[in-house]
């Protein structure tokens, strides 16, 4: 029986990329302008629809906050194609007269795409988008939990192909996911993007294919002591509870000063933030959140009322967070780990290698390589931390959650694909866009003018 279901799995992912092979061969002959109204059509579909698709993935996943959601499709929608649409992804793509170079895109194939249950709308459409532009077609392996939210997003885009003519097959999604098909198609495919858990993308990179994965999320908060608390405090709020804290880019930690730590946590409080410092509380919801020192999945992306609940917390109305204080970090604390709901932990420090130490501490533990977030207007400080944290992306006085993925207020290419280096296991330590889905030839002339130097000159 075993052997029979896997020799129909394959079957069943052969016929798959097929269809996907030959609406690439229409694709391949694509213009760049042909190309840039699908990507355009694309996003703004779930523009468009952010409001039903939301309420799609927060009712089908049971994770997250729908207004949230709204905001998320909207502006990964918005945000993501204004970042490409003027950029070169067909045919001659740069030249370099003194080089003697040019560089003439291709399309890398069929582009094999495993999605989140986090986020079963936008990594979809960005994935798709950063693919078509490239003239690469793309299969979604969506996660069972939200698989009609992928498939709705199939329907929609098909209503969008049909209108510009385009092969609907440009865009296919396995209907029945499973572990077993999910890997037949990262097998089967040129290209992988694997946006989930470590064993999925680990299951990516021994595929045999070129992969893109993401590293762990568990984003450090440091702050200065020259800062405004009530508005550093206010970023970290708004980063750390949107979408219920489902975000692999939102604050974990709050590491700060001990000058500034008391006002600091006093206006987190009076933000909506509950604060536990009584270490028999803090033990209680700690073992509540990390029962088995695993992360609670039961309460993933839930509100805060359903985790002060499981831990046993009498909160206030209108409570928005919950802040824990640590009583150490690194390895064998487990509130150094990622939360993945309204929870923070706290921390103190005297200088602030102290503090970049903590937050080095407890990367080392989770999310080496994904992203710290500094409150601070020390250039020196920051810098600092820079060069001594194992992160990809270093994000100063910004709301991490939302702007860590690109933003209008920074110049981190617009995704919804965070690489983490050889720290996290990835390929690259950069945001994934589409230049990460093209072949480049290069025409190689011989340069102008060009002078042998002497042995001399090179090895002086």
């Amino acid at each position: 029986m075993r052997r029979t279901a896997k020799m129909e799995d394959q079957k069943y992912i052969d016929e798959l990329v097929a269809r996907s092979r030959e609406a690439g061969k229409v694709l391949e002959d694509y213009t760049q302008e042909q190309v840039d109204e699908i990507v355009k059509a694309l996003a703004r579909t779930i523009f468009d629809h952010a409001e039903p698709l939301a309420k799609m993935a927060a009712e089908e996943t049971r994770m997250g906050v729908y207004e949230d959601k709204i905001k998320k499709n909207q502006g990964k929608a918005r945000i993501i194609w204004n970042s490409l649409r003027g950029k070169k992804s067909v045919g001659i793509i740069e030249e370099c007269p003194e080089q003697g170079i040019v560089k003439v895109a291709k399309p890398m194939g069929v582009v094999c795409a495993v999605m989140p249950c986090t986020n079963p709308i936008v990594t979809p459409m960005s994935n798709a988008m950063f693919a078509i532009k490239c003239r690469d077609t793309i299969i979604v392996a969506p996660h069972p939990r939200s698989k009609q939210c992928t498939l709705e997003v199939k329907r929609l885009f098909d209503i969008e192909f049909e209108r510009l003519g385009v092969p609907k097959d440009v865009f296919l999604v396995t209907e029945e996911p499973s572990i077993d098909r999910t890997k037949l198609l990262m097998q089967t495919c040129d290209v992988v993007i694997a946006t989930g858990g470590m064993g999925m993308v680990k299951s990516a990179y021994s595929s045999g294919k070129p992969s893109y994965g993401v590293g762990a999320g568990n984003v450090q908060g440091l702050y200065d002591d020259d800062i405004d608390v009530k508005t550093a405090s206010a970023k970290a709020i708004a980063s750390r509870i949107f979408d219920n804290g489902i975000i692999c880019s939102g604050d974990q930690t709050i590491i700060a000063p001990k000058s500034i730590y008391k006002d600091l946590i006093a206006a987190f409080v009076a933000q909506g933030a509950f604060y536990v410092d009584d270490p028999e509380q803090v033990k209680k919801a700690t073992d509540a959140l990390f029962p088995n020192g695993v992360m609670n999945k039961a309460l993933v992306g839930q509100s805060v009322a359903k985790v002060a609940d499981a831990m046993g917390l009498a909160i206030p109305a209108g409570t928005k967070l919950i802040i824990l204080k640590a009583d150490g970090c690194g390895k064998g604390h487990l509130l150094s780990e990622e939360k993945m709901c309204p929870v923070m932990s706290a921390y103190e420090f005297d200088t602030w290698e102290e503090g970049v130490a903590i937050a080095k501490a407890n990367l080392l533990v989770e999310g080496a390589g994904h992203s710290v977030s500094i409150q601070s207007n020390n250039k020196e400080h920051i810098t600092y931390a820079g060069l001594h944290l194992p992160v990809s992306r270093v994000l100063v006085n910004q709301i991490c959650a939302t702007m860590n993925g690109g933003a209008f207020t920074n110049a981190l290419s617009p995704t919804t694909t965070l690489g983490c280096g050889s720290w996290g296991n990835n390929s690259v330590s950069e945001n994934l866009t589409y230049y990460h889905l093209m072949n480049v030839s290069r025409i190689a002339y011989e340069m102008k003018d060009w002078k042998q130097p002497s042995d001399e000159e090179i090895w002086k």
